[in-house]
């Protein structure tokens, strides 16, 4: 495989309108499947991302990701997709202005209202190209973990049959599926100043949009207050029942990332701890598994209407 230096090369001389140029390329830090550099063409950035290792073993299409990325930037929530070069694994967006955010900086006021503002707009937008549903990506990525002869988190097996509940649970009453980002972490939530935007589309597909929130408000840390918030600012609505939903799909997020976090461990270039992030996720995960509220979020979630 070529240096990456020769691959930024290679990706700059297949965008025409940057011949010529004046080009500075910087790499961006964070990032925790690919490797980013901030490409500055004259007086314009960009974003170009490329893959340190087959996104397919985590779920990853990158064709997805750009027909995904393409709607999203004309709702105004992602970046203007720019190329995708998929032979030399390339994504190049444009740089999206404004502040990456933190968990804590979300939990401020008025951050939930603005995060459930995007939401909204974005689950009531286009299709997108691909279906996303968690708990078959925790298939997928068990079936991955086991051609790999990788280790399971312990007693992963063993949890199997709650999540199963959980699943069962969950698909008692869905919500219509609508286009969702899937990957709410604060680093990928950039604040404009009047719109939150969303960058990296990667697990981006059509799911139920309650996992979207759940998922979100379990990588913010938000409490119930936030959650419930968050919920009513999105839905018009202040329900326990609903509520009782995303701390489920909180817990399935936990319980999928941290497969995700396995498989990167085994496998992944990429320096970066990934076993110790996993592990972190696993232990929150069992702790909700036991939490005495789990019975309860259960029974409310079977009961949506």
């Amino acid at each position: 495989m070529p240096a990456r230096a020769e691959l930024i090369d290679a990706v700059v001389a297949r965008i025409p309108p940057w011949q010529g140029c004046a080009v500075a390329v910087e790499p961006l830090p964070g990032g925790m499947t690919n490797e980013s550099y901030r490409v500055t063409v004259g007086e314009r950035r960009y974003v170009v991302r490329l893959a340190v290792d087959d996104p397919a073993l985590l779920g990853v299409d990158r064709e997805n990701e750009r027909h995904n990325t393409e709607i999203a930037a004309g709702l105004g929530i992602g970046p203007r997709v720019v190329a995708h070069i998929a032979e030399l694994g390339a994504l190049v967006v444009e740089f999206t202005e404004g502040r990456s955010l933190t968990a804590a900086e979300l939990r401020r006021p008025g951050m939930p209202v603005r995060l459930a503002r995007t939401l909204k707009a974005l689950h009531g937008g286009p299709r997108f190209h691909r279906p996303f549903d968690m708990f078959r990506l925790i298939d997928d990525y068990l079936g991955t973990l086991d051609r790999l002869d990788a280790p399971l988190p312990p007693r992963y097996r063993e949890r199997l049959p709650t999540l199963r509940r959980v699943e069962r649970a969950l698909r008692a009453r869905p919500w219509p599926a609508a286009p969702c980002h899937n990957d709410l972490v604060a680093e990928n939530v950039i604040d404009e100043g009047q719109t939150l935007r969303l960058v990296d589309w990667e697990y981006s597909g059509n799911g139920d949009p309650a996992f979207e929130l759940g998922s979100a408000c379990r990588e913010l840390e938000y409490d119930d207050g936030t959650a419930a918030l968050l919920l009513s600012q999105y839905a018009g609505v202040d329900s326990p029942v609903a509520l009782a939903r995303l701390h489920l799909f909180g817990v399935v997020a936990d319980a999928g990332w941290t497969l995700w976090a396995s498989i990167q461990a085994a496998r992944a270039r990429l320096d970066l701890d990934f076993a110790a992030y996993g592990a972190r996720r696993w232990a929150r995960t069992e702790a909700a598994l036991d939490a005495p509220d789990l019975s309860a979020w259960l029974d409310a979630s079977a009961r949506m209407v």
